[in-house]
């Protein structure tokens, strides 16, 4: 999504060669401030890769954090994520749908979970609980500081702009349109 329908980015991604990672236009727009990028990146791969969440849960939570917060981009590079640590291509188009119909109940509380704290602010007594059951007092902090952590990074998505590069998945065709995800090519 470009802010109000622009087709173009507010800051466009620095050109030039870049390694790895650094090659997404995320981080070749967060470029334009080097401190930026790199406690970013640091606080986001901290997250992604030595947290203690499951990968599968937490990519539940970011992919489902990412559609509830509109951003095309985090869900596309997300879903090639969820698709690694074994989110089925189902599960990513349920994630970007209303409704909590098809989950089973520990996935049903992540996706709640998810969805309260985007619509309020906050978790639900409720859903809290039923999670608390399951995870640690750290684990919970976790859960919430990463949906909180892609909910800001899919407003900075929106609001600058970035672009989606070629071949990353978009939104996801709802079910029986085409059975598969869309791409941009």
């Amino acid at each position: 999504m470009s802010p109000e329908g622009s087709a173009q980015p507010r800051i466009a991604a620095i050109e030039g060669e870049m390694e790895g990672m650094l090659s997404l236009n995320i981080f070749r727009t967060l470029a334009h401030h080097p401190k930026l990028l790199d406690r970013f990146g640091r606080f986001g791969g901290y997250l992604l890769y030595k947290g203690l969440l499951p990968d599968r849960e937490r990519e539940l939570v970011i992919l489902r954090a990412g559609w509830r917060s509109g951003s095309v981009y985090e869900f596309g590079q997300h879903t090639r994520m969820g698709e690694s640590a074994g989110v089925t291509p189902d599960e990513i188009r349920r994630l970007a749908a209303e409704g909590t119909g098809g989950w089973d109940e520990p996935d049903r509380d992540l996706v709640t979970f998810v969805d309260e704290l985007c619509a309020t602010n906050t978790v639900a007594e409720a859903t809290w609980a039923r999670l608390a059951a399951r995870w640690s007092d750290a684990e919970m902090l976790e859960l919430l500081v990463v949906a909180g952590f892609y909910r800001l990074v899919s407003g900075l998505l929106n609001s600058v702009g970035v672009q989606l590069e070629e071949g990353t998945p978009g939104w996801p065709e709802p079910a029986g349109v085409d059975g598969g995800l869309s791409t941009l090519n």
